[in-house]
């Protein structure tokens, strides 16, 4: 045995091989990372990483793991202490970080909560239940945990949501007095409250756990603090404020009262400085400085996490696409080089509308958890009025309970737009949005501080208009004039549209109006796939044209305004940039061409350059197959409602004067639901004057000569039945449409303005008349009563036969549950007015909702027949200019929407041979 050997043996020629070294660097690369991700449901996954893996490669595990194809509104969360987050700890809360290393954001035992981070402004823009279930969780939890404020009578219809989607249909015999107490639905929850809940489920008869859900959040997303990302701060008075980042921009809060708000449009430049936060306001035309508001915050990092938020949210909801920075030498001078690198909401929902939806094969299905109150720790119970606790058990009573299918079809809503007791006005959204700007009065005593500072810290603003951020010690700021350039006004419901010709030269919209007109500058028709209908934000029709390329056009007559835009076609850019109010801020009292002005009534033609031929076969105008096209892309990807909403419900000027009047108060049924003057239905001899609450409403059909006549009327009051028969004798009318009940949910909805079979009733007044029920039959498939009954003129004994077809399967403020069902009642409809000339009477209870449904489908099989193009919304349009807020709700605009696709596909209405061929 060699005992000892000097290192100069091993010298020269030799060889030698670490094994310990080598072992010990095979066993560092090897070395994964464990993470544990909580989800919404609070069920945890455990996630293997490479140790030096970024937050990317987690993230992308976990949305893989949970099969999350509408990823981008959704991010991993951490606290800086490794907490569990609660309402108590939010400012600890940060959120992973996809670029740099997951090990340096790790904290405690390695726990990351996923968590919704960017909340879509309505939920119909997610194509996926899957995301909009997970949407769900999300604002259910913020709920519970105190996060977002509830009113109570709003907490408890939403908890009535969440009850149909876990318990299904309510059934006496199975849900008992005490049926939701094993429930956490809402923070200190009552027995009052539970039975207000349960009165609300009984209101969702039919909802699945989709539509239920769906339901919730169209509800959640008109609340105030929906979305909003709170950040406490401080004041120069050193008040507590709370600082609130939003898709629209940024919100003041102080004890949980909104003071102030600022929108993107508004903001030039977000920065911050060790702890305090800077907004750079835009000068206003009367200004000559620019306004700096600066906020204390609680720490650095609390700070630099504020602006990090404001940075990612205006990218998200404002941009096209992120930022890209140029890359180009700075000085090392530190600060922070932060910017967002994922997708913005337009991407995401452009990417969601293109994917190809699921065949039947291929369907995805998921489970849903569990309200129930559980038992946490050593058998300590979770307060059953504050905490939630969820189980991964669920019941499968229901065929469809917990497994639901995703994308098998558009979401039914709830039974109407208004909650229960009004307690929750649909048509009324309050949020923070772009359309907030402003700023608190100066005398304020709680306002933001202007922050003392060398001139040079003050101007930080970037000299290179391509960088997004110029770094410098400690501070971060952001430029968001370089990107989103709203105009130069101080009106912040303006929005600034860019758009360049297509290679035809087209833009693709009119215009009509003029200062030699006497009227604004209105958009009035864009065509489809063209420039105006593609570009972001999208050109509507009814939108008010304030500037063209900088200039304004207010008192410019039409043709200068056509030459301008024109001009700009043929400029070296070649860019137009209009700055318009959009039409749901400007209610445009103008239909076609007729003009309404202070001077009387004139006519203008449509500006006819800009009319977009998507088919020269077409004979210059969009065919009817082009038109069921576009009805079924808006409907998949939620467009048409988008234009619905936006649709004024009343017409602006036309008064309604004699409805208003204390004698006409007493016949109506509804004091908000009154007829226009300029087309309601007068009485000659009506006992009560010549008032009753009706309209006339006519549609034309294009290209075929007829016109569709009809009187759109409120269901009868006990006081008004004399009224209503005048009505129908003197129109001449011989066919009455009721669709709805005489009771619905308990609340008389129509008076029973007609005897029983074989019995007679009669009127008094000038129009004496005498009404007698011949004949009754029911229609089981289609499911509607035809009444045959004989109208009788008392003082000179001329008979009439009318017809009275009543729909029974119709729910108040929601729609049938059977298309094909409808649409043979529609179908027997047309058949009984067939060849008639006068005005057939529509009612349901107010005279609007059911009412514009019924003549929406009618004029929309007319046209198809016609072989003319459909397009709901102009329909519906010409409907309220004559009666105020035809078509109610959202829900029925999509019913009979999708009855129309329905219609045309399936055959049931196509072009007349007389008309095929135009």
């Amino acid at each position: 045995m060699i005992e000892s050997v000097s290192r100069r043996a091993f010298g020269g020629s030799s060889g030698t091989y670490n094994v310990r070294a080598t072992e010990l660097a095979r066993d560092r690369r090897v070395k994964t990372l464990s993470v544990t991700v909580v989800f919404l449901d609070d069920s945890k996954q455990l996630f293997q990483l490479e140790k030096r893996a970024k937050g990317q490669a987690l993230l992308e595990l976990v949305f893989q793991h949970l099969e999350l194809i509408e990823k981008h509104y959704f991010g991993l969360q951490f606290s800086d202490n490794g907490t569990a987050p609660t309402a108590s700890n939010a400012d600890l809360m940060r959120w992973l970080d996809p670029a740099k290393p997951v090990k340096k954001q790790l904290r405690g035992q390695g726990y990351f909560y996923l968590r919704v981070k960017f909340y879509v402004s309505d939920p119909s823009k997610l194509q996926e239940e899957y995301t909009r279930y997970h949407f769900y969780l999300q604002i259910r939890k913020d709920i519970l945990n105190g996060k977002l404020l509830v009113p109570p009578s709003t907490a408890c219809l939403l908890a009535s949501y969440t009850v149909q989607s876990e318990l299904g249909d309510y059934h006496p015999d199975e849900h008992g007095p005490k049926y939701l107490s094993g429930l956490a639905l809402i923070p200190n929850q009552t027995e009052e409250m539970e039975r207000k809940i349960a009165e609300l489920h009984k209101l969702h008869k039919g909802q699945t756990p989709a539509d239920a859900e769906f339901n919730y959040l169209d509800h959640a997303k008109r609340l105030d603090m929906y979305g909003v990302d709170l950040h406490r701060a401080r004041d120069s008075a050193n008040k507590e404020l709370q600082l609130g980042v939003t898709s629209g921009g940024l919100v003041v809060f102080q004890n949980g009262i909104k003071i102030n708000s600022f929108s993107w449009g508004k903001i030039v430049k977000i920065s911050f400085k060790r702890k305090q936060f800077f907004i750079q306001l835009r000068r206003e035309q009367s200004e000559s400085y620019d306004t700096l508001l600066g906020f204390n915050v609680i720490t650095y990092r609390s700070c630099k996490v504020l602006w990090k938020s404001c940075v990612e949210h205006h990218t998200f909801f404002r941009l096209h696409s992120p930022a890209v920075r140029r890359r180009t030498p700075v000085l090392p001078l530190g600060g922070s080089k932060f910017t967002y690198s994922g997708r913005t909401e337009l991407q995401a929902v452009e990417e969601s509308r293109l994917r190809p939806r699921p065949t039947s094969a291929t369907e995805r299905t998921f489970i849903r958890c569990s309200s129930r109150k559980v038992v946490v720790g050593s058998g300590v119970a979770v307060d059953d009025k504050s905490k939630v606790g969820v189980t991964s058990t669920t019941r499968s009573s229901r065929a469809y309970d917990n497994k639901v299918t995703s994308l098998s079809r558009e979401p039914r809503r709830a039974w109407g737009e208004t909650s229960p007791d009004n307690v929750n006005d649909d048509r009324q959204v309050v949020r923070c949005s772009s359309s907030e700007g402003g700023f608190l009065d100066r005398s304020e005593e709680h306002r933001a501080f202007t922050p003392v500072l060398p001139p040079r810290a003050i101007s930080y603003a970037d000299e290179d208009p391509e960088l997004v951020e110029r770094p410098t010690t400690a501070t971060g700021i952001y430029d968001i004039s370089l990107y989103d350039q709203p105009p130069q006004t101080a009106d912040e419901n303006l929005v600034c549209i860019r758009m360049t010709p297509d290679e035809e030269g087209r833009f693709g919209f009119n215009v009509k109006g003029g200062s030699d007109l006497g009227m604004p500058i209105l958009v009035s028709r864009v065509a489809p796939n063209t420039p105006a209908d593609r570009c972001y934000p999208k050109l509507n029709e009814g939108d008010q044209v304030l500037l063209i390329n900088g200039i304004d056009i207010g008192d410019m007559p039409h043709e200068q305004v056509v030459n301008l835009i024109r001009a700009s076609r043929d400029s070296r850019v070649g860019e137009l940039i209009l700055t318009v109010r959009p039409s749901s801020v400007y209610e445009a009292s103008l239909s076609g061409g007729d003009v309404v002005c202070g001077l009387g009534t004139a006519a203008v033609e449509e500006e006819p350059l800009y009319q977009y031929v998507t088919d020269p076969s077409s004979g210059g105008r969009e065919t009817l197959e082009q038109s069921m096209s576009l009805l079924r892309e808006g409907l998949v990807s939620g467009n048409l409602m988008v234009q619905f909403e936006r649709l004024y419900r009343k017409k602006q000027g036309l008064p309604v004067s004699i409805a208003s009047l204390a004698h006409n108060a007493n016949t109506n049924r509804y004091t908000d639901i009154l007829p226009y003057d300029l087309t309601r239905v007068i009485l000659e001899c009506g006992a009560n004057g010549d008032y009753i609450n009706a309209n006339y409403v006519n549609m034309e059909i294009p290209g075929s000569g007829i016109i569709n006549r009809y009187i759109a009327t409120q269901g009868p009051l006990a006081n008004t039945v004399g009224d209503f028969w005048t009505m129908i004798w003197e129109a001449g009318s011989t066919l009455i449409v009721m669709v709805t009940g005489l009771v619905e949910r308990g609340r008389v909805k129509c008076h029973k303005y007609w005897p029983n079979i074989g019995e007679t009733m009669e009127t008094h007044g000038p129009c004496a008349l005498r009404i007698k029920s011949v004949r009754c039959h029911y229609n089981n498939p289609a499911g509607y009563i035809c009444n045959t009954l004989t109208v009788t003129h008392l003082q000179t004994g001329t008979e009439r036969e009318v017809s009275q077809l009543q729909y029974v399967g119709w729910p108040d403020h929601g729609v049938p549950d059977n298309a094909a069902v409808f649409l043979q009642f529609i179908a027997e409809v047309r058949r009984c007015r067939r060849a008639m000339l006068e005005p057939t009477v529509v009612h349901c209870s107010a005279g609007i909702g059911r009412t514009g449904v019924l003549i929406l489908m009618e004029t929309a099989l007319c046209l198809i027949e016609a072989n003319q193009p459909v397009y709901p919304i102009q329909i519906v349009t010409h409907m309220r200019d004559q009666r105020a807020m035809m078509v109610q709700t959202s829900s029925q605009f999509r019913f009979v929407c999708s009855s129309i696709l329905h219609a045309y596909t399936e055959g049931l209405a196509k072009p007349l041979p007389e008309f095929s061929f135009q």
